[in-house]
C-alpha cells in the first residue's frame, strides 16, 4: 500500500515537478552552532565597520595630507631610504606594548626645503592611524604660535581664546602631534613661546605622548631658535634623529643643479643632542 508521501510523489511526477523531500532533521547542538557561527560572522561585520568608521574619524580630525603615503613616495636618494628605514622601524616598535608604556619618543626631522619631511612624517602617521588607531594631529607651529598670539585679544568677538584653549588641550591629549616648519624663517623665539613651548613638549613627555618635529634648521641651529630650556625638553625624549640632505623633490620654476645626496639618518638616546 502507498504511503502519503508515495503519492504525493506520483502525483508530482505526473505534474512535471520534482518530488517533496522530508525536511532535514537537525538536531540542537548542530542548529546552536549554525546560529552562533552566523552571529560571531555578523559581530565580525559590525566590528569591521565599526573600526572604518574610527579610522576615518581620526584621519578626519589629523590635518594630513591624504597623498603623503609610503606609496606615493619615491625612494630616489640615500638620505630618503635611510628616513624611511628608521620610520618603519618606528612603526613596527609600535608592535611591543613595553616599548609604548616605557615613555615618551620623538622622531627630528631637519634639512632644507623640498627634501620630503613632511611626507614621510604623514606617511608614518597615516600607518599608525592604519594599524594602531593612533590619534593624530598635525599642525604648523608657526600657525599655533598666530592663534596664540590673538588669544590674548580680549576685544575680539570670535571667541579665538576659547579656540585656542581647546586647541592647546587637544595637543596635550593626541597620541602622536606633528609639528612642522618649526621656527621658520625664525632665528630665535620670544622668550614666552619658548616657555610656552617647552613647557608642552614636558606635559606631553610626562603622558608618555610622542611627537615629530620637523624643522629647516640643523641641530645647533635648532638649540639657538627655541631657547635652552625648550630644548632640554626635546633631549628628554627617546628620539630618533633623521637628517635629510639630498636633493629638492619640488619642481622649481628655475632648472638648478643637482645637489650632492648623503645621507645621516639615526638612533640616538635621549641627552645626546649636540
Amino acid at each position: 500500500m502507498e504511503s502519503i508521501k508515495d503519492r504525493i510523489n506520483n502525483l508530482a511526477r505526473a505534474m512535471g515537478k520534482a518530488a517533496v523531500q522530508e525536511s532535514e532533521y537537525i538536531d540542537y547542538k548542530t542548529l546552536r552552532k549554525q546560529y552562533e557561527q552566523q552571529a560571531n560572522a555578523e559581530i565580525r561585520q559590525l566590528q569591521s565597520a565599526s573600526k572604518k568608521d574610527r579610522i576615518a574619524a581620526i584621519h578626519g580630525r589629523s590635518d594630513l595630507n591624504p597623498h603623503w603615503t609610503f606609496a606615493n613616495l619615491v625612494e630616489d636618494s640615500e638620505d630618503v631610504i635611510e628616513a624611511v628605514s628608521i620610520a618603519h622601524s618606528f612603526i613596527a616598535a609600535h608592535d611591543d606594548p613595553s616599548w609604548r608604556q616605557a615613555g615618551s619618543h620623538m622622531m627630528l626631522f631637519y634639512g632644507d626645503y623640498g627634501r620630503g619631511k613632511s611626507h614621510i612624517a604623514g606617511a608614518i602617521a597615516h600607518q599608525l592611524i592604519e594599524q594602531y588607531e593612533i590619534s593624530v594631529l598635525y599642525r604648523q607651529l608657526s600657525t599655533l604660535l598666530e592663534m596664540r598670539y590673538f588669544s590674548y585679544d580680549f576685544s575680539a568677538k570670535d571667541n579665538v581664546g576659547q579656540k585656542f584653549r581647546e586647541a592647546h588641550q587637544e595637543l596635550l591629549e593626541v597620541d602622536l602631534l606633528i609639528l612642522d616648519e618649526v621656527c621658520v624663517n625664525e632665528t630665535v623665539l620670544k622668550k614666552n613661546t619658548q616657555s610656552w613651548l617647552g613647557n608642552l613638549l614636558r606635559q606631553r613627555l610626562v603622558n608618555k605622548k610622542n611627537c615629530i618635529l620637523i624643522t629647516n634648521h640643523n641641530l645647533a641651529e635648532l638649540e639657538h631658535a627655541v631657547g635652552r630650556y625648550c630644548f632640554e625638553s626635546i633631549r628628554e625624549y627617546d628620539t630618533y634623529r633623521v637628517r635629510f640632505s639630498g636633493p629638492s623633490r619640488r619642481k622649481g620654476l628655475v632648472a638648478e643643479d643637482a645637489e650632492p645626496s648623503s645621507a645621516s639618518g639615526s638612533r640616538y638616546q635621549p641627552n645626546q643632542v649636540r
